[in-house]
């Protein structure tokens, strides 16, 4: 079935088969249905013949994205752990980002973080539109990749796909892919025409994956071949010429050796070994009779598969096991399969860190062919059309990981300093309460709170009243630990020496050198200076004063 040109350096020998769970990531529990949480369907009824077409959660978790047929696309922040008993959560939608028409593809920006807004990325693309990269805060366009056929016709992508570095970006074109530098939106691209040997692999390129192991990435065409290129250029390394159905997502595997395909009006998910190219490893069975795209996840560990069909079901499958022997293609029984609604599942997706399955429903449906001219101008029967979460863990949520993850995000006890990056105690959360010094590890109170309006001093860490705080209108001098009036203020604008200890009220407007306590009209002396010299040290000064000290 494949055909390899070139064929790639193997890559450094993994055991897929002793694939470990992560550290600190809770299961998935392949032994029991996944039970509904909540949703959004009110939303997607705002207007007639509305469906979805593919949900993603973001690379944080925080929040997904979810794309339908009205050429918009929605933002729903991830929820608030459930309590034991509560009826079925409502999702709140939190941006809604509209395009100029049907949308053919989206993706997150890999490094995507809301902790950091820069990050907040998600690019996408509408036919005869330049593809757009939107800020996930506000919606507002944070810019434009433009691209233009040999007519000087404005075309877009059918498909997209981030560098692991997130400095580029791919889409996918009839025949060729062009590379967007991200640091630069506009007209600029580098195009990469795709060919094996002497050919060219045709059609439109309708979905794109980037290998996580190597600068390699695969292209699957509406023309029915797969091909496995270089980032830097060239042949293909692999090619398929022709599957059983023209593929409409792609997907490798966590350590890069596997590639996952599946199709439109296909009838299975293939899985390839890239050591072992000519026959597929695995083919997990779903039913698939339309032409639309129907996504598939892996959960974090890289193990379990799971997907959605036109009929409604959601099957998983354990990609560590083994097909039966002495068969022509090596089908892989699914471990669970539920029947999740009586539409279309049209997209799934797995959280990065919990065992929470988002999926999206919903299809185009037309008037049966036997209806009668009366009913003609009536609307086409709608469909179920929702955004579903699912909870696939142990039971309940709370003991498995998710109230642990919004507490320790939103309630969090631990010391951290500013600056941090790593989620642990040695970095600081937005919405942490409690007190932390610049640099401080320690959780108690020793330490300086973001949003405390006690006094502090610039390197102090006892959290009293005795030390200078953020914004206090009140007088201190640089190093001073009294909070009282006998230090300098901050916005101050009068004449102080370095290192004058003494209280100088704002309204005096006079000049006072170090140990000067007197505040006698025309009393003026620089920085340093004890002595009094009126002439030079304050023309104006009809005499001169001299002030205690002098």
């Amino acid at each position: 079935m494949a055909a390899p040109m070139e064929r790639a350096p193997p890559p450094a020998e993994t055991t897929h088969e002793a694939a470990e769970e992560p550290m600190g990531l809770p299961p998935l529990s392949p032994d029991h249905p996944p039970r509904l949480l909540g949703g959004a369907q009110d939303e997607f009824r705002l207007r007639p013949h509305n469906f979805l077409r593919g949900c993603k959660w973001a690379p944080d978790g925080s929040c997904v994205l979810s794309c339908s047929a009205d050429n918009t696309l929605r933002l729903f922040n991830l929820p608030a752990c459930p309590p034991p008993g509560q009826d079925l959560l409502q999702l709140e939608l939190a941006l809604r980002v509209h395009e100029g028409d049907i949308i053919y593809d989206f993706t997150w920006f890999p490094h995507m973080n809301s902790r950091d807004p820069q990050t907040c990325l998600m690019a996408s693309s509408s036919r005869d539109n330049p593809v757009h990269l939107w800020d996930a805060f506000d919606g507002t366009l944070r810019g434009s990749f433009c691209a233009y056929n040999h007519l000087e016709v404005l075309c877009a992508p059918h498909s997209l796909c981030f560098t692991l570095d997130g400095s580029r970006l791919l889409g996918g074109f009839k025949g060729s892919v062009r590379i967007f530098p991200m640091e630069r939106p506009g007209r600029g691209q580098e195009e990469h025409v795709l060919r094996y040997g002497s050919k060219r692999q045709g059609g439109p390129i309708g979905c794109l994956a980037m290998s996580p192991s190597q600068s390699v990435f695969a292209c699957g065409s509406y023309g029915r071949s797969l091909g496995l290129y270089a980032l830097g250029g060239g042949g293909a390394l692999l090619f398929w010429p022709r599957l059983p159905a023209a593929p409409t997502q792609l997907l490798f595997s966590h350590d890069g050796l596997r590639l996952y395909v599946g199709g439109r009006k296909d009838t299975h998910i293939l899985c390839w070994d890239l050591r072992l190219p000519d026959r597929p490893l695995l083919a997990m069975e779903r039913h698939v009779t339309t032409n639309q795209r129907v996504t598939f996840d892996l959960d974090p560990t890289g193990r379990y598969l799971v997907s959605g069909d036109t009929r409604g079901f959601v099957s998983l499958w354990d990609t560590v096991g083994t097909p039966p022997e002495g068969t022509d293609l090596p089908l892989l029984s699914p471990v669970l399969r539920f029947r999740a609604l009586q539409d279309c599942i049209n997209g799934t997706s797995l959280h990065p860190q919990l065992p929470l399955l988002a999926t999206s429903s919903g299809q185009r449906l037309f008037p049966p062919l036997w209806s009668s001219d009366e009913e003609e101008d009536e609307p086409p029967p709608g469909g179920d059309n929702r955004l579903q979460l699912w909870w696939w863990g142990h039971e309940p949520p709370e003991d498995n990981g998710w109230c642990m993850a919004m507490d320790s995000e939103q309630e969090d006890t631990h010391c951290h300093p500013m600056g941090g990056t790593d989620c642990d105690t040695d970095c600081q959360l937005i919405e942490d309460t409690h007190c932390h010094p610049t640099g401080g590890t320690g959780s108690d109170a020793d330490c300086q709170l973001v949003e405390d309006t006690h006094c502090h001093p610039t390197g102090g860490t006892d959290c009293d009243a005795d030390s200078h705080p953020m914004g206090d209108a009140h007088c201190h001098p640089m190093g001073g630990t009294d909070c009282d009036a006998d230090c300098q203020h901050i916005e101050d604008t009068h004449c102080h020496p370095m290192g004058d200890t003494h209280c100088h009220p704002i309204e005096d407007d006079h000049c006072h050198p170090t140990e000067d306590t007197g505040t006698v009209s025309g009393d003026c002396h620089p920085p340093g200076d004890t002595d009094c010299d009126a002439s030079i040290d304050y023309p104006m000064s009809s005499e001169c004063d001299p002030a205690q000290g002098h």
